[in-house]
């Protein structure tokens, strides 16, 4: 089979995630599938009720709904039911000098699909694509990943190495099978530098989420005497970074489709007056002991209402979150900070 770089950066690879069985994925999938259908049928069904009996009592189921869903959250511990963590992969304490070496752990591994047929999200993909980028570019990759950070004056985002003495490091925390809060295993990530091997901070990744959306909007603003920098990447790229791939789908967000190492909502409305997507990107990550989420809401810019120096990009809403514990669930969370300072930005 042939497998590309666009399918591994979009998980349509075929190679295996942290779980090893593909009879328990395609279970889990088909559980994640069937409680969509249902979701959506609950939907449709309280649609009928409020064309029917009008909005009052859907109101009121509303209120209802969300107060239990609350309830429910206030009351349960995050990380405590999460399978993905039981996965003994996410404990490795080996170190692996190279990304060329740490291919090892899944190199002889059948692959679950014929590439480019179906979507697995899978971070050992990652890692096979950082061995291309340490091939294409004749540098190690942690070297090359480094340097472009220092490029976009991200200086507090470094390798995860337990040896380093890295300074602010956060301890990180998970919830046990009893329930109670504890610190975090062990881990050596040098086995997945690309899919989860980094620390840094939330300024930084505001400079990062700044820096794409810029390069994203530098096109549509009109150059005046010379004064605006071009981007880190080029309009172009950004945007096909940032198109939803066929036949990929995304876990935190159903309204989503996965592009290349992003999660895209396209802008859609069906209705007058009624629900409105908005276009954005995001992506979640996940450790042992920590989780985080990076989304980035771009304005929405008229080229005919731009003028010829409106201000200058980047022009939108990023958010990014980090918290030092296991299995959070933060997109929702970042979307509706960032639709808050939207509405902020538009009233003024």
């Amino acid at each position: 089979v042939t497998i590309t770089t666009r399918m591994l950066v979009s998980h349509l690879s075929g190679i295996r995630h942290y779980e090893k069985d593909i009879t328990k994925v395609k279970e889990e999938k088909e559980k994640v599938n069937r409680a969509l259908k249902l979701t959506k049928s609950h939907q449709d069904k309280e649609q009928k009720e409020k064309e029917g009996k009008g909005i009052e009592k859907t109101d009121c189921v509303k209120q209802k709904k969300e107060h239990d869903s609350e309830t429910k959250s206030r009351n349960s511990k995050p990380g405590r039911n999460d399978k993905e963590f039981e996965q003994e992969e996410y404990y490795l304490k080996e170190k692996f000098e190279s990304v060329i070496e740490s291919l090892k752990i899944f190199k002889n591994d059948p692959l679950f699909f014929k590439p480019g047929s179906q979507f697995l999200y899978s971070t050992y993909g990652f890692t096979l694509l950082s061995a291309v980028v340490e091939r294409a570019s004749g540098q190690k990759f942690t070297d090359y990943m480094l340097k472009m950070f220092r490029d976009l004056d991200m200086l507090s985002t470094v390798l995860d190495d337990n040896e380093a003495m890295i300074y602010n490091r956060a301890r990180c925390y998970i919830y046990n099978k009893k329930g109670r809060l504890v610190n975090a295993p062990y881990v050596d990530n040098s086995y997945k530098w690309a899919g989860g091997g980094f620390l840094s901070s939330v300024g930084d990744l505001l400079k990062f989420g700044n820096a794409l959306l810029y390069s994203y909007q530098a096109g549509q603003f009109k150059n005046r005497n010379g004064k605006l920098l071009p981007g880190y990447l080029k309009p172009g790229t950004v945007a096909m970074m940032w198109t939803p791939v066929p036949k990929t789908e995304v876990s935190w967000d159903r309204d989503g489709k996965y592009a290349m190492a992003w999660a895209v909502v396209e802008k859609n409305q069906q209705y007058g007056c009624c629900r409105q997507q908005r276009h954005y990107a995001s992506h979640t990550g996940g450790a042992v002991g920590a989780s985080s989420v990076l989304l980035i809401l771009p304005e929405e810019l008229d080229p005919e209402a731009l003028g010829p120096w409106p201000g200058a990009p980047p022009r939108g809403v990023i958010v990014t979150i980090i918290c030092n514990m296991q299995s959070v669930s933060l997109n929702s969370t970042a979307l509706k900070i960032a639709r808050e300072f939207d509405k902020e930005k538009q009233a003024q």
